[in-house]
């Protein structure tokens, strides 16, 4: 099976691109969305997802690949929560905002669109290399 395609959204003041560059890798944690949770759960190393700055910012502004799949969240006492790690593999050319995405007709069926509270969230393959498109502009 090939690799698949996630988003990942952060809150930049909180944990940023930026952020994440200076450590070389993160722990993705402090999810407690079941849905969310799950996608943890189903992600694989290898794998890839945009990274997302929520709140502020609202546009893809990277791509990271998962490190370390399968993980408990280590912010989680109870240990049910999942975790990732995951390494920058590189900052997009442009970043793709969300009003962009919104208003394109190829991406309305997105999860970042349809479950716009979902943290973590599947990219379809051909989403995957619209945004793409989109970053080079």
């Amino acid at each position: 099976m090939g690799k698949n395609y996630w988003l990942m959204k952060s809150e930049p003041d909180a944990y940023s691109w930026d952020d994440l560059v200076a450590e070389g890798e993160g722990t993705w944690d402090g999810v407690r969305n079941h849905r969310a949770a799950n996608n943890l759960r189903a992600m694989q190393v290898g794998d890839e997802a945009f990274f997302y700055h929520s709140n502020i910012g609202l546009e893809i502004v990277g791509i990271v690949t998962i490190s370390q799949a399968g993980l408990t969240d280590p912010s989680d006492p109870e240990g049910k929560w999942a975790a990732v790690k995951v390494k920058p593999v590189r900052k997009l050319a442009r970043p793709v905002t969300l009003k962009q995405i919104k208003a394109d007709p190829a991406l309305a069926e997105m999860e970042l669109i349809k479950l716009s509270r979902l943290s973590v969230g599947v990219v379809r393959p051909a989403e995957w290399k619209h945004i793409l498109a989109l970053s080079e502009g």
